[in-house]
């Protein structure tokens, strides 16, 4: 995936900061917290109110704080179980966030249903992503597969915001488009994972 394509580049950028907050006394907990606040914000004061290039622009820097906190993690020698599941719950806030904004704005100034059905599915089914995820990892079972992760799903949507926002028409329609299709694919991707997974684990019993 993209995500992990990319780890190694966006390390030397992540890892120096890391380290400086690191020694003044920054937790990773915090830096959770704060991207999950921000991004929440920001989708709610600037994307839900039709300001979507600053909306996306702001959204996007607090997305990044992401990456730091698993860096604050490893320099401080491994995160925590408590670590993990805020960060996990403050990504599906801030998922939530950034399309509930696009519906609301959708739905009222902005005029277009069809939006708002895009971005309602495209949040339906990136929840099911990450459950169908969770739930399979909770049962002991691997499911790491998908075309659409986390960072793909970000990217299209606050790529797409951002154009619209400058003016480029129909961006955020292609971009919620293709995050559907893309969706449907990784859910199907992992539901297949996981019976594969599962009738193994049977064999293997």
């Amino acid at each position: 995936m993209l995500g992990v394509n990319a780890r190694p580049v966006v390390a030397k950028v992540v890892n120096p900061l890391a380290a400086r907050l690191a020694r003044i006394g920054v937790t990773p907990d915090m830096v959770t917290i704060t991207g999950t606040l921000g991004a929440v914000a920001a989708a709610a004061a600037l994307i839900a109110t039709g300001h979507l290039f600053w909306g996306a622009f702001a959204v996007t820097v607090f997305v990044l704080l992401d990456m730091l906190d698993g860096a604050l993690a490893r320099l401080r020698g491994g995160g925590s179980v408590f670590g993990a599941v805020l960060d996990s719950t403050g990504d599906r806030a801030a998922d939530a966030a950034i399309f509930g904004a696009l519906i609301w704005w959708y739905s009222g100034d902005g005029d277009n249903r069809m939006l708002v059905l895009l971005a309602l599915l495209c949040l339906v089914l990136g929840v099911l992503t990450s459950y169908i995820k969770a739930r399979a990892e909770g049962m002991g079972l691997a499911c790491d597969v998908g075309v659409v992760e986390r960072t793909e799903r970000l990217i299209l949507v606050l790529v797409g915001t951002g154009f619209t926002g400058l003016g480029i028409p129909y961006a955020v329609h292609v971009a919620l488009w293709v995050l559907l299709a893309g969706s449907a694919v990784t859910v199907a991707q992992r539901a297949v994972a996981v019976k594969r997974a599962a009738a193994g684990a049977r064999i293997a019993s």
